[in-house]
Protein backbone atom coordinates (compact mmCIF):
# COMPACT_ATOMS: atom_id res chain seq x y z
CA UNK A 1 0.00 0.00 0.00
CA UNK A 2 1.58 3.60 -0.99
CA UNK A 3 1.47 5.92 1.60
CA UNK A 4 1.85 9.57 2.16
CA UNK A 5 5.37 10.75 2.44
CA UNK A 6 6.18 13.88 4.05
CA UNK A 7 9.51 16.20 4.19
CA UNK A 8 10.50 17.43 7.80
CA UNK A 9 13.54 18.32 10.25
CA UNK A 10 14.68 16.36 12.23
CA UNK A 11 17.78 16.12 14.57
CA UNK A 12 20.23 13.45 12.89
CA UNK A 13 23.11 12.03 14.63
CA UNK A 14 25.60 10.46 12.25
CA UNK A 15 28.68 9.70 14.55
CA UNK A 16 28.65 8.04 17.43
CA UNK A 17 28.13 9.82 20.30
CA UNK A 18 28.38 13.10 17.33
CA UNK A 19 26.50 16.47 17.10
CA UNK A 20 22.84 16.88 16.11
CA UNK A 21 22.79 18.17 12.73
CA UNK A 22 19.18 19.58 11.39
CA UNK A 23 17.98 17.85 8.35
CA UNK A 24 15.46 17.58 5.80
CA UNK A 25 14.25 13.87 5.86
CA UNK A 26 11.32 12.28 4.49
CA UNK A 27 8.87 10.39 6.85
CA UNK A 28 6.03 8.19 5.64
CA UNK A 29 2.25 8.10 6.50
CA UNK A 30 1.45 5.98 9.64
CA UNK A 31 0.45 2.62 9.13
CA UNK A 32 -2.39 0.68 10.64
CA UNK A 33 -2.74 1.79 14.26
CA UNK A 34 0.06 4.53 14.20
CA UNK A 35 -0.14 7.99 14.13
CA UNK A 36 1.61 11.21 12.82
CA UNK A 37 2.04 14.13 15.05
CA UNK A 38 3.24 17.26 14.28
CA UNK A 39 5.96 17.61 17.96
CA UNK A 40 5.63 21.12 19.22
CA UNK A 41 8.22 20.10 22.22
CA UNK A 42 10.46 17.36 23.25
CA UNK A 43 12.27 17.05 26.57
CA UNK A 44 16.04 15.85 26.46
CA UNK A 45 16.87 13.18 28.41
CA UNK A 46 20.22 11.66 29.72
CA UNK A 47 19.35 8.33 28.02
CA UNK A 48 19.14 10.35 24.27
CA UNK A 49 22.67 11.26 24.94
CA UNK A 50 23.72 7.70 26.46
CA UNK A 51 22.34 6.04 23.12
CA UNK A 52 24.03 8.45 21.00
CA UNK A 53 27.08 6.29 20.89
CA UNK A 54 24.88 2.78 21.10
CA UNK A 55 22.52 3.14 18.28
CA UNK A 56 22.99 2.32 14.24
CA UNK A 57 23.98 5.15 12.17
CA UNK A 58 21.89 7.91 10.79
CA UNK A 59 19.21 7.88 14.23
CA UNK A 60 17.03 10.73 15.11
CA UNK A 61 17.08 10.50 18.81
CA UNK A 62 14.25 11.85 21.17
CA UNK A 63 11.61 10.10 23.98
CA UNK A 64 9.78 13.00 25.67
CA UNK A 65 7.29 14.38 23.04
CA UNK A 66 4.35 16.20 23.04
CA UNK A 67 2.66 17.18 19.89
CA UNK A 68 -0.89 17.58 17.19
CA UNK A 69 -2.17 15.09 15.54
CA UNK A 70 -1.35 15.53 12.02
CA UNK A 71 -2.55 11.72 10.38
CA UNK A 72 -4.42 8.81 11.77
CA UNK A 73 -3.59 5.20 10.37
CA UNK A 74 -6.30 2.83 9.74
CA UNK A 75 -7.96 1.15 12.52
CA UNK A 76 -7.42 4.57 14.82
CA UNK A 77 -10.69 5.79 15.65
CA UNK A 78 -10.31 7.03 19.27
CA UNK A 79 -8.66 9.74 18.13
CA UNK A 80 -8.72 13.29 16.08
CA UNK A 81 -6.65 15.19 13.61
CA UNK A 82 -5.85 18.18 15.68
CA UNK A 83 -6.02 16.56 19.22
CA UNK A 84 -3.00 17.08 21.61
CA UNK A 85 -1.35 14.32 22.59
CA UNK A 86 2.18 13.48 25.15
CA UNK A 87 4.30 10.41 23.72
CA UNK A 88 5.49 8.09 26.02
CA UNK A 89 7.37 4.56 25.52
CA UNK A 90 6.53 1.57 23.18
CA UNK A 91 4.93 -1.69 23.79
CA UNK A 92 3.55 -4.51 22.50
CA UNK A 93 0.44 -4.84 24.23
CA UNK A 94 -0.06 -8.88 23.89
CA UNK A 95 3.03 -10.20 26.10
CA UNK A 96 2.56 -11.42 30.05
CA UNK A 97 3.95 -8.10 31.21
CA UNK A 98 1.89 -5.74 29.11
CA UNK A 99 -1.41 -8.29 29.81
CA UNK A 100 -0.70 -7.44 33.55
CA UNK A 101 -0.75 -3.71 33.01
CA UNK A 102 3.01 -3.70 33.31
CA UNK A 103 3.69 -2.16 30.03
CA UNK A 104 6.94 -0.74 31.13
CA UNK A 105 8.38 -4.43 31.38
CA UNK A 106 7.39 -5.78 27.83
CA UNK A 107 8.61 -8.84 26.93
CA UNK A 108 9.77 -6.95 23.74
CA UNK A 109 10.94 -3.50 25.47
CA UNK A 110 13.90 -3.81 23.62
CA UNK A 111 13.02 -4.42 20.36
CA UNK A 112 9.96 -1.72 20.41
CA UNK A 113 12.44 1.10 21.45
CA UNK A 114 16.19 0.47 21.07
CA UNK A 115 16.63 -1.09 17.71
CA UNK A 116 16.23 2.09 15.73
CA UNK A 117 13.23 0.39 13.61
CA UNK A 118 9.76 -1.27 13.77
CA UNK A 119 10.02 -4.92 15.17
CA UNK A 120 9.76 -5.69 11.75
CA UNK A 121 12.73 -4.10 10.41
CA UNK A 122 11.16 -1.22 8.64
CA UNK A 123 11.99 2.16 9.60
CA UNK A 124 9.06 5.62 8.63
CA UNK A 125 12.07 7.95 8.09
CA UNK A 126 14.56 7.56 5.00
CA UNK A 127 16.45 10.56 3.08
CA UNK A 128 17.41 10.46 -0.33
CA UNK A 129 15.88 7.13 -0.62
CA UNK A 130 18.10 5.43 2.33
CA UNK A 131 16.92 4.44 5.30
CA UNK A 132 17.25 7.16 8.52
CA UNK A 133 17.26 4.94 11.64
CA UNK A 134 14.30 5.92 14.04
CA UNK A 135 11.54 4.76 16.41
CA UNK A 136 13.62 5.73 19.27
CA UNK A 137 11.53 4.91 22.63
CA UNK A 138 8.54 4.81 20.46
CA UNK A 139 9.38 7.98 19.60
CA UNK A 140 11.94 9.84 17.92
CA UNK A 141 10.84 13.25 18.42
CA UNK A 142 13.78 15.13 17.47
CA UNK A 143 11.86 15.98 15.06
CA UNK A 144 9.23 18.34 13.59
CA UNK A 145 7.15 15.26 12.74
CA UNK A 146 7.00 11.73 14.18
CA UNK A 147 5.27 8.57 13.58
CA UNK A 148 4.44 6.67 16.38
CA UNK A 149 1.85 3.69 18.04
CA UNK A 150 -1.11 4.53 19.16
CA UNK A 151 -0.34 2.59 22.23
CA UNK A 152 2.59 5.05 22.49
CA UNK A 153 0.10 8.29 22.78
CA UNK A 154 -1.36 9.77 25.65
CA UNK A 155 -4.95 12.66 24.37
CA UNK A 156 -4.65 15.48 26.93
CA UNK A 157 -7.23 18.27 27.70
CA UNK A 158 -7.41 21.32 24.79
CA UNK A 159 -5.83 23.52 27.33
CA UNK A 160 -2.43 21.39 28.10
CA UNK A 161 0.66 23.68 27.36
CA UNK A 162 1.88 21.05 24.93
CA UNK A 163 5.74 22.89 25.99
CA UNK A 164 5.38 21.50 29.45
CA UNK A 165 3.89 18.21 28.92
CA UNK A 166 6.46 16.46 26.94
CA UNK A 167 8.86 15.30 30.32
CA UNK A 168 6.01 13.43 31.47
CA UNK A 169 6.36 10.78 29.22
CA UNK A 170 9.96 9.80 30.14
CA UNK A 171 11.77 11.65 33.25
CA UNK A 172 8.71 13.27 35.58
CA UNK A 173 6.75 9.84 35.37
CA UNK A 174 10.21 8.28 36.26
CA UNK A 175 10.43 9.65 39.18
CA UNK A 176 6.94 10.25 40.42
CA UNK A 177 5.93 7.00 39.64
CA UNK A 178 8.79 5.23 41.24
CA UNK A 179 6.99 6.46 44.39
CA UNK A 180 3.49 6.77 43.83
CA UNK A 181 3.49 3.08 41.64
CA UNK A 182 6.17 1.27 42.97
CA UNK A 183 7.41 2.62 46.77
CA UNK A 184 3.80 3.84 48.28
CA UNK A 185 5.83 5.30 51.22
CA UNK A 186 2.68 6.06 53.86
CA UNK A 187 2.02 9.49 55.33
CA UNK A 188 4.74 10.33 57.84
CA UNK A 189 7.26 7.95 56.45
CA UNK A 190 10.69 8.91 55.37
CA UNK A 191 12.73 8.35 52.33
CA UNK A 192 15.86 10.22 50.52
CA UNK A 193 16.14 10.51 46.82
CA UNK A 194 20.07 10.81 46.08
CA UNK A 195 20.07 12.18 43.18
CA UNK A 196 17.75 15.22 42.37
CA UNK A 197 18.18 16.75 38.73
CA UNK A 198 14.80 16.21 36.81
CA UNK A 199 14.05 12.19 37.53
CA UNK A 200 14.75 13.27 41.32
CA UNK A 201 13.08 16.36 41.45
CA UNK A 202 9.98 14.48 40.49
CA UNK A 203 10.56 11.91 42.88
CA UNK A 204 10.97 14.65 45.76
CA UNK A 205 7.41 16.10 44.51
CA UNK A 206 5.79 12.58 44.42
CA UNK A 207 6.95 12.35 48.17
CA UNK A 208 5.58 15.33 49.73
CA UNK A 209 2.55 14.77 47.71
CA UNK A 210 1.45 11.99 49.48
CA UNK A 211 2.75 13.58 52.89
CA UNK A 212 6.11 12.02 53.76
CA UNK A 213 7.54 13.42 57.45
CA UNK A 214 10.46 13.33 55.80
CA UNK A 215 12.07 13.92 52.49
CA UNK A 216 15.74 14.01 52.27
CA UNK A 217 17.27 15.71 48.57
CA UNK A 218 20.71 13.98 48.07
CA UNK A 219 22.94 15.96 45.67
CA UNK A 220 26.62 17.25 44.55
CA UNK A 221 25.21 20.25 43.37
CA UNK A 222 24.25 23.06 45.94
CA UNK A 223 21.98 25.12 43.11
CA UNK A 224 19.77 21.79 42.91
CA UNK A 225 19.61 21.37 46.66
CA UNK A 226 18.47 24.44 47.30
CA UNK A 227 15.84 23.83 44.55
CA UNK A 228 14.56 20.64 45.83
CA UNK A 229 13.36 22.55 48.92
CA UNK A 230 11.04 24.14 47.12
CA UNK A 231 9.66 21.10 45.73
CA UNK A 232 8.80 19.84 49.61
CA UNK A 233 12.36 18.69 50.17
CA UNK A 234 12.37 18.72 54.12
CA UNK A 235 16.34 18.25 54.45
CA UNK A 236 19.52 18.24 52.00
CA UNK A 237 22.72 16.90 52.26
CA UNK A 238 25.72 16.76 49.93
CA UNK A 239 26.19 13.91 48.63
CA UNK A 240 30.35 14.15 48.84
CA UNK A 241 29.88 14.34 52.74
CA UNK A 242 32.55 12.54 54.31
CA UNK A 243 29.86 11.60 57.20
CA UNK A 244 26.65 11.23 54.78
CA UNK A 245 25.65 8.59 56.84
CA UNK A 246 25.82 10.43 60.16
CA UNK A 247 24.21 13.29 58.51
CA UNK A 248 21.28 11.21 57.56
CA UNK A 249 21.16 9.56 60.36
CA UNK A 250 20.96 12.66 62.65
CA UNK A 251 17.48 13.46 60.46
CA UNK A 252 16.41 9.75 61.01
CA UNK A 253 18.02 8.29 63.81
CA UNK A 254 16.36 4.48 62.89
CA UNK A 255 17.51 4.76 58.93
CA UNK A 256 15.15 5.53 56.25
CA UNK A 257 11.92 3.46 55.54
CA UNK A 258 12.50 4.28 51.94
CA UNK A 259 15.15 5.53 49.60
CA UNK A 260 15.67 6.26 45.34
CA UNK A 261 18.55 6.21 43.88
CA UNK A 262 18.32 8.22 40.12
CA UNK A 263 22.35 8.52 39.68
CA UNK A 264 22.81 5.23 38.06
CA UNK A 265 26.25 5.37 40.21
CA UNK A 266 27.00 2.30 42.05
CA UNK A 267 28.86 4.42 45.19
CA UNK A 268 25.48 6.70 45.33
CA UNK A 269 23.51 3.25 45.75
CA UNK A 270 25.44 1.57 48.06
CA UNK A 271 24.62 4.45 50.40
CA UNK A 272 21.09 4.64 49.38
CA UNK A 273 21.10 1.44 50.72
CA UNK A 274 23.16 1.82 53.94
CA UNK A 275 20.85 4.56 54.81
CA UNK A 276 17.79 2.40 55.24
CA UNK A 277 16.26 1.06 58.16
CA UNK A 278 16.02 -2.84 58.89
CA UNK A 279 13.41 -3.83 56.20
CA UNK A 280 13.75 -0.51 54.11
CA UNK A 281 13.51 -0.02 50.58
CA UNK A 282 15.20 1.56 47.88
CA UNK A 283 14.01 1.99 44.34
CA UNK A 284 16.74 1.87 41.43
CA UNK A 285 15.87 4.42 38.40
CA UNK A 286 19.50 5.71 37.41
CA UNK A 287 21.00 5.07 34.31
CA UNK A 288 23.99 5.94 34.46
CA UNK A 289 28.09 5.18 34.24
CA UNK A 290 28.20 2.27 36.56
CA UNK A 291 28.10 -1.37 35.09
CA UNK A 292 27.02 -3.00 38.15
CA UNK A 293 26.20 -2.19 41.59
CA UNK A 294 28.01 -3.58 44.90
CA UNK A 295 26.81 -3.83 47.99
CA UNK A 296 27.49 -5.51 51.06
CA UNK A 297 25.87 -8.47 52.18
CA UNK A 298 25.23 -7.54 55.62
CA UNK A 299 23.48 -4.46 54.46
CA UNK A 300 21.15 -6.50 52.56
CA UNK A 301 20.70 -8.99 54.95
CA UNK A 302 19.01 -6.47 56.89
CA UNK A 303 15.81 -7.17 55.34
CA UNK A 304 16.27 -4.54 53.06
CA UNK A 305 15.27 -4.68 48.91
CA UNK A 306 16.18 -3.02 46.25
CA UNK A 307 14.14 -2.54 43.59
CA UNK A 308 15.01 -2.05 39.88
CA UNK A 309 12.32 0.57 38.61
CA UNK A 310 11.40 1.04 34.36
CA UNK A 311 9.53 4.27 33.19
CA UNK A 312 7.90 4.71 37.52
CA UNK A 313 6.41 1.38 36.50
CA UNK A 314 3.73 3.25 35.13
CA UNK A 315 0.56 2.73 32.31
CA UNK A 316 1.33 5.80 30.75
CA UNK A 317 -2.86 6.44 29.99
CA UNK A 318 -3.63 6.40 33.82
CA UNK A 319 -0.75 8.13 35.08
CA UNK A 320 0.53 11.43 32.91
CA UNK A 321 -3.50 12.43 33.39
CA UNK A 322 -2.78 11.54 37.39
CA UNK A 323 0.34 14.01 37.01
CA UNK A 324 -1.14 16.32 35.36
CA UNK A 325 -3.85 16.52 37.84
CA UNK A 326 -1.26 17.21 40.64
CA UNK A 327 0.49 20.10 38.51
CA UNK A 328 -2.96 21.37 37.85
CA UNK A 329 -3.47 21.34 41.42
CA UNK A 330 0.05 22.74 42.30
CA UNK A 331 1.11 19.62 43.70
CA UNK A 332 3.57 18.72 41.22
CA UNK A 333 5.20 21.74 40.37
CA UNK A 334 7.89 20.86 37.43
CA UNK A 335 7.44 23.92 35.57
CA UNK A 336 11.05 25.43 37.15
CA UNK A 337 12.77 23.21 36.18
CA UNK A 338 11.92 23.26 32.64
CA UNK A 339 14.50 25.53 30.68
CA UNK A 340 12.73 25.91 26.71
CA UNK A 341 15.69 26.15 23.88
CA UNK A 342 14.51 26.37 19.96
CA UNK A 343 14.94 23.60 18.05
CA UNK A 344 17.72 24.98 15.98
CA UNK A 345 19.98 25.22 19.17
CA UNK A 346 19.73 21.71 20.57
CA UNK A 347 22.91 21.65 20.55
CA UNK A 348 23.34 23.91 22.86
CA UNK A 349 20.54 22.51 25.01
CA UNK A 350 23.00 19.11 25.17
CA UNK A 351 25.39 20.69 26.46
CA UNK A 352 23.72 22.45 29.03
CA UNK A 353 22.22 19.05 30.39
CA UNK A 354 25.69 17.46 30.19
CA UNK A 355 27.00 20.00 32.43
CA UNK A 356 23.82 19.83 34.50
CA UNK A 357 23.26 23.38 33.95
CA UNK A 358 19.72 22.54 33.53
CA UNK A 359 16.92 21.02 35.93
CA UNK A 360 15.35 19.90 32.02
CA UNK A 361 15.95 21.01 28.80
CA UNK A 362 12.78 20.89 26.38
CA UNK A 363 13.46 21.86 22.59
CA UNK A 364 10.48 23.83 21.40
CA UNK A 365 9.65 23.14 17.48
CA UNK A 366 7.20 26.03 17.11
CA UNK A 367 9.39 28.75 17.87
Amino acid sequence: MKRDVYTVTAAVVRSPGGAFDLEEVQIEGPRPGEILVRIMSSGICGTDLEFASMMNLPVVLGHEGAGIVEALGDGVDDLEIGDKVAMSFAHCGRCRTCGGSAPAYCEHFWEYNFIGTRPDGSTALSQGGRPVYGHFLGQSSFATHAVVRRSSVVRVPDDTDLHLVGPFGCGFQTGAGAVLNVLRPEPGSSIAVFGVGGVGAAAVMAAASVECGTVIAVDIMDARLEQALGFGATHTVRSDSADLQDKIREIVPGGLDYSIDATGRTDVLRNAVDALAPLGRCGVVGVGPSPEMILEWRSVLAGRTITGITAGNSVPATFLPQLLDLHRAGRFPVDTLLTEFPFSEINAAVDAVRAGAVGKAVLVMDS
